[in-house]
């Protein structure tokens, strides 16, 4: 017989759970709260940490705390005029900019890859694989516009290469994708910078044939298992430092905001943007759209 339990830690995104966790934590351990909560004191934990977290960050706490109140069969106290009331005060008299990641330019994209691929000419059989494996993480993320989370959960099985033409990927959910319907994404050849090349490096050098794309290498040279999401921060300022660059302000959303603010440059329409990224509002597009860089014929 299948086990429910099963299904319903899938229905849960891992990244969801896991700030749902942090805000939990944060209640309990670092403020001293108190579960099953009430009313008074969580409109007293938003005060205190007004000054604190932004008011994202506590709207995530609130909802972690009305996750834990129905999973545990309590009443909801975050949803008391009280706390909402403070919650908008707090919107009012602390607004603070959104931190963005910077954008990740093309010539700094150039300046990673040519030291990539230096790297994978010699060395170690692990830092060829390295090399092999963070050349396509980059290439892909940027070229695909994806998030850490969806970089990470792509595998073999669900991507066709048509050499020297373009890869389909299949994404089975991402963070809009709420239904878990699944989209299809092609990512095209291109002259420079070529995406579907390095696809098609990491499988010769790994000998993958199926299974997670984007694999832990140790340091002899075995493959692990798929990468963690926060392992693409790590990779983008390694290849940073390689190519000395300076990577302060940088991390896995950079490949986004990087593509997006290269096809802005390049008189990509905002729809044709939204469409390739998969946003589905004007507004989101707009936080990522800045700078300018050109783009020239690249499709082969």
């Amino acid at each position: 017989m299948s086990d429910p339990e099963r299904y319903r830690q899938a229905a849960r995104r891992v990244s969801t759970a896991r700030r749902y966790a942090r805000g939990i934590e944060h209640f309990e351990d670092e403020w001293g709260g108190f579960l099953p909560a009430t009313q008074a004191s969580v409109a007293r934990y938003l005060a205190d940490q007004a000054e604190r977290l932004s008011p994202s960050t506590l709207r995530t706490h609130l909802a972690a705390l009305a996750r834990w109140h129905q999973q545990h069969g309590f009443l909801d106290p975050t949803k008391a005029p009280i706390v909402r009331e403070v919650l908008r005060g707090i919107q009012a008299l602390h607004t603070r900019p959104p931190r963005q990641a910077e954008p990740l330019q093309l010539q700094e994209l150039e300046a990673c890859i040519e030291a990539l691929v230096k790297e994978g000419l010699g060395g170690q059989p692990a830092v060829r694989l390295r090399a092999s494996r963070d050349r396509l993480l980059l290439l892909l993320g940027f070229w695909r516009a994806l998030r850490s989370d969806e970089l990470c959960r792509l595998r073999i099985d669900y991507i066709e290469l048509e050499p020297g033409r373009c890869l389909t990927l299949f994404l089975p959910s991402s963070k809009t994708d709420r239904a878990n319907q699944g989209r299809q994404l092609c990512v095209p050849a291109l002259t420079r910078l070529c995406p579907v090349q390095a696809y098609e490096d990491w499988l010769a050098c790994s000998g993958l044939r199926d299974g997670s794309l984007l694999r832990n290498v140790d340091r002899w040279g075995r493959l692990g298992d798929g990468l963690h999401s926060y392992s693409v921060s790590r990779v983008l300022r390694r290849a940073f430092h390689r190519s000395g660059l300076e990577d302060k302000g940088y991390s896995g959303h950079s490949l986004r905001r990087g593509f997006a603010t290269w096809a802005s440059a390049n008189q990509w329409s905002a729809k044709a943007l939204m469409d390739y990224v998969g946003w589905r509002d004007v507004q989101s597009a707009m936080r990522y759209v800045e700078a300018d860089t050109p783009f020239g014929a690249w499709l082969r």
